[in-house]
């Protein structure tokens, strides 16, 4: 293993780059907190975003040297280790998987047997042994595969999947009404997780989705080529899959009606399901290993002897995607902002609270495996280093404010609980103002797309917070273009790297707030709550009564 002087030496050498990644401060000299943070933040974000690490992608050794960094400057920071037998490491055992090309996905037709390739035709969910169907299963068609009650919808109506395939459209029914499957935003049914959970509860032994005709192909092959990893205590998973339109053509040939007539029948909100007269088997070949991750887990002892023993949970995900399928010659995902900067961000919080500590203790909690499906945070939750019950709140960052300084913040979740006011009045205190997600950028998957999520469906208050749309030195129209543009060119790309421009201003403005919105929390005697009739207001009560 690289020992630690190795690191260490080659922080010191990354270091001497920083100079290009600087942004214009108004003090330059090391006694200024904006000059400190933003030099400790350079040296973090070179580090953890150099090539050298590969893109720590979960369980490999650029991962493994991100969490020795981490904890070394936990450390130097003088925090106390919160993991298990007294250390910051919180050890995970997980297995990955990656399927060969060979593998074999067989449609079966009275016409005779269609092969798909791996790639080209289909893209698989979940890998492993688990996904192999040997002897060729029915295949039935279930619209969208959603059972929603609330909107007296059900796909699978009358319809027996026990043992079958199911084949279903992504998406979800067509809507203008935000009372009817939110409206124009994607609702929880049309996740292709839900749809895969209930083809499973009703018996199914696979599923596929259909890829919608507007998708990037090329974008979803890239993401799905790096390696799927799951908990090794994870209950097995069942042949989930995403076909392309062309592909699935042929799984509707000899059926009561075609593709093109489903499709039709989905524009016109009229889709039935039916039997398919076919049938399919799969037989994988896969790379497999079991490995340890780790979470990092640190504390802040709080100051008051009345709040102490209650717990703010401060998160960032330190994990990306590795290496993966190369584009323009580039095979490293770095994840500079997803989400190298939001751990040095976190990791210089860690520091000035480790200074000056708040009333309430406070937990800082590197996840790994977030990429994979939050599946650090879904170990911590299985096994905290504090109580549930006694975590007032987890503020999750997963990126910070990259291209300018701006007047107005959003909080992603600030509609669900109590934390909606400690903000109002951090940002008062910044001179912002609190703006709503924007229309447009998917309010109720937003909150669902990090480790936020997890927290809240164990009942802990949860909130990301973001900078709004409303910046210094472009119009909102720019600022929308700009975000779209990195979602389109950077996000999950090598292209998220450390050569992309980023104004340390911005982030160091975006600190400054979670700084005041963090002491906000973990200062004031009440304590935040999930809003009446949010969902995760039940698991809440549910691990107070068992203090859980």
């Amino acid at each position: 293993m690289k020992c630690l002087f190795t690191i260490i030496l080659s922080i010191l050498l990354l270091g001497l780059l920083s100079g290009q990644l600087i942004a214009e401060l108004p003090d330059d000299s090391p006694e200024n907190p904006a000059s400190r943070f933003v030099t400790n933040v350079q040296k973090h974000i070179e580090f953890l975003g150099n090539d050298s690490l590969e893109g720590r992608g979960t369980g490999t050794y650029g991962e493994y040297l991100a969490s020795e960094y981490i904890a070394e400057i936990l450390v130097q920071y003088n925090l106390k280790p919160a993991g298990s037998d007294g250390a910051f490491f919180q050890r995970i055992p997980m297995h990955g998987s990656r399927p060969l090309a060979d593998s074999e996905l067989r449609l079966h037709k009275a016409r005779g047997i269609i092969d798909f390739e791996l790639g080209r035709d289909y893209l698989l969910y979940k890998y492993g042994e688990q996904t192999f169907i040997g002897t060729p299963a029915p295949l039935v068609f279930a619209g969208y595969g959603i059972l929603a009650p609330e909107f007296d919808y059900n796909d699978y109506q009358n319809l027996d999947v026990a043992g079958k395939i199911v084949v279903m459209l992504s998406g979800e029914p067509a809507s203008d009404d935000d009372a009817y499957f939110a409206g124009a935003e994607p609702s929880i049914y049309a996740y292709p997780e839900s749809k895969q959970r209930l083809a499973i509860s009703r018996g199914a032994i696979g599923s596929i989705i259909i890829a919608d005709n507007s998708v990037d192909w090329q974008q979803f092959r890239r993401e799905f080529s790096v390696e799927d990893v799951t908990l090794l205590s994870a209950v097995s998973s069942h042949l989930s899959l995403m076909i392309t339109s062309t592909a699935a053509a042929e799984l509707f040939v000899g059926s009561d009606y075609g593709l093109n007539e489903v499709q039709q029948m989905a524009r016109e909100n009229n889709l039935r399901s039916f039997q398919l007269n076919s049938t399919l088997s799969f037989k994988g070949e896969f790379i497999q290993r079991d490995f340890i991750a780790h979470n990092i887990i640190a504390e802040i002892p709080g100051r008051d002897k009345k709040l102490q023993d209650e717990y703010l949970l401060i998160t960032a995900h330190y994990d990306h995607l590795g290496i993966g399928e190369a584009i323009a010659g580039d095979s490293i995902y770095n994840g500079v902002f997803d989400n190298a900067l939001g751990v040095a961000a976190a990791l210089e919080l860690a520091g000035i609270f480790a200074d000056n500590p708040a009333a309430r203790s406070m937990l800082f909690l590197f996840l790994t495996g977030e990429e994979k499906g939050l599946l650090g945070a879904h170990y911590y939750l299985d096994n905290p280093a504090v109580p549930l019950y006694r975590t007032v709140a987890s503020i999750n960052i997963d990126g910070m404010a990259i291209y300018d300084t701006f007047n107005d913040v959003v909080g992603i979740g600030a509609e669900l609980s109590t934390l909606a006011k400690f903000l109002e009045r951090a940002a008062i205190k910044n001179g912002l103002s609190v703006s709503p997600i924007p229309k447009g950028f998917l309010q109720a998957e937003t909150f669902a797309r990090s480790d936020q999520i997890a927290f809240a469906q164990a009942g802990i208050p949860a909130m990301l917070i973001t900078e709004g749309l409303n910046w210094d030195h472009f119009t909102r129209a720019e600022a929308i273009d700009k975000r779209i543009a990195w979602q389109k060119e950077r996000y999950h790309t090598p292209f998220d790297d450390l050569s992309q421009p980023i104004n340390f201003q911005a982030v160091w403005q975006h600190a400054r707030l979670l700084e005041t919105f963090c002491r906000e929390i973990a200062n004031d005697p009440d304590t935040p709550e999930w809003y009446k009739g949010v969902p995760y207001l039940y698991p809440r009560l549910q691990s107070r009564a068992e203090k859980r």
